[in-house]
């Protein structure tokens, strides 16, 4: 199942108490965890309800695609496991609504089956979650940020505001699905200027660390950094655009198997997809649906809402490939002039409106070429923020993973199956993806055929390749 789904998402099975983790690097005291945690999870909440309380009841119990959950499920799914893991697990408080937890098990009932369930109405939903929170900030008030691993650095607590933000995220892919007016609000992008920007950057050979040891938030699948050699390689300055896009499905190619990977044939076979999801041809030009709203397909914007199997047809349709997630991070992270590895492109400061598009501060990616504050050292820009970029690289753990806190987080979705049943690996955050959950070090994952996440890419070419 995709990633934003399943992050949290199963009740704890109990793992044996955890090891204590190593001192971070940089220093931080109890206040300032409490202070981070209070507003991370504040924040989450707020945009929880932000995407709840502009629709009515039918339309939050309603399935808007077999793909996605009821958005109501999804309001009291983010409390029951805020339940689970801050009240009873770090709080040690008896459960207050134990006969929840089977309805938002996400790995017990398939998406698709969600809808028969015994969910709670809309207001029953908020009067949980808010219940639920007013007792997790007392947890938090109270509880030792010291010690054992899933207190250290308040991770249980940025763990529970990841998964939210990223359920929010999921909402959000709901809303695009929906059929019927507008309901978010929608301020434009910045502009760009795209005129000075290269087409590639080129990312030269040397070693660089890939994953964190020192984030106290990251995830298990993030852990532990390890150094790496890569080749020199050429990468698009920028996430592939719309236009470029445009031209490789005006040569025909959705009716071409030599781009294909065989099980994207198969797909377009099957479905007859001819475009990016939610694009039509009307009167000799293009236009896409966005969050009930129809309009021209923007040719400067990054393409989004392309499966793995077109990003890697568009690519060897242009003579390129998908970087792998090796290659993505070392562009994303590495300062060859220091030999450091930054937590974001710009460097350790946190994201501001001035680096990247994230938070669902915009409803559609920036043009390529914006945020040049943004950019890494190597020249690239948009590595964090407006579009989920695919990469070559199956689901893996790195060398010396150890599963935290529990396996159903990542372990069980490691080479979990080939071809369309697998996990490719995507990077880098979109528009709609909160910078508490966006870092350069930061995995996600879904199964090659999905088309309604914010997910575009770049490509690149091996250095000395034509």
């Amino acid at each position: 199942m995709p990633r934003q789904d399943h992050l949290g998402t199963p009740r704890p099975h109990h793992p044996a108490p955890p090891a204590p983790a190593p001192t971070p690097a940089r220093p931080r005291t109890p206040e300032a965890v409490r202070a981070r945690a209070h507003t991370a999870l504040t924040r989450a909440r707020a945009r929880t309800l932000g995407l709840t309380d502009c629709l009515d009841e039918a339309e939050l119990m309603a399935q808007h695609s077999p793909l996605m959950s009821p958005l109501a499920w999804d309001l009291a799914h983010v409390g029951n496991q805020e339940e689970i893991w801050l009240l009873r697990g770090a709080g040690g408080r008896p459960p207050l609504r134990p006969d929840l937890d089977a309805v938002y098990d996400a790995f017990r009932t398939p998406r698709a089956d969600r809808p028969a369930l015994p969910m709670l109405p809309p207001d029953q939903a908020r009067a949980y979650v808010g219940e639920v929170r007013e007792r997790a900030l007392d947890v938090l008030a109270g509880v030792p940020l010291e010690g054992p691993r899933l207190f250290d650095g308040g991770f249980v607590f940025g763990m529970v505001a990841q998964h939210e933000q990223q359920h929010d995220e999921t909402m959000l892919a709901t809303h695009q699905l929906r059929r019927g007016p507008a309901v978010l609000a929608d301020p434009p992008p910045p502009a760009a200027d795209p005129a000075g920007l290269p087409a590639e950057v080129l990312v030269p050979e040397g070693p660089s660390t890939m994953g964190t040891d020192d984030d106290p938030w990251a995830l298990d699948n993030e852990r532990p950094a390890h150094r790496l050699r890569l080749p020199a390689f050429w990468l698009d300055s920028a996430p592939v655009t719309c236009g470029a896009y445009r031209q490789f499905v005006e040569d025909g190619g959705y009716r071409d198997a030599r781009w294909w990977h065989p099980d994207g044939w198969a797909q377009v076979q099957r479905t007859g997809m001819q475009a990016p999801l939610f694009w039509r041809q009307e009167g000799g030009g293009w236009l896409r649906r966005r969050f009930g709203r129809v309009e021209p397909v923007p040719d400067g914007q990054p393409v989004l809402h392309v499966s793995w199997y077109e990003a890697d047809a568009y690519a060897r349709w242009a003579g390129r490939r998908l970087p792998t997630e090796a290659e993505w991070e070392k562009a994303a992270r590495h300062d060859p002039a220091t030999g450091r590895d930054l937590r974001y492109p710009w460097g350790d400061a946190e994201p501001g409106a001035e680096h990247a598009n994230l938070g669902q501060r915009h409803l559609q990616p920036a043009p390529a070429g914006a945020y040049p504050a943004g950019r890494a050292p190597c020249g690239a820009g948009q590595l964090l923020g407006d579009v989920w970029e695919w990469t070559s690289s199956d689901f893996a753990p790195y060398p010396g993973f150890e599963s935290f806190p529990y396996r159903e987080y990542s372990q069980v979705f490691f080479g979990a199956g080939s071809g369309p049943e697998g996990y490719k690996v995507l990077r880098g955050g979109s528009f709609g993806t909160d910078p508490v959950a966006c870092r350069a070090t930061f995995r996600n994952w879904d199964h090659p055929v999905r088309r309604q996440i914010f997910a575009g890419f770049r490509t690149c070419r091996s250095a000395g390749a034509a």
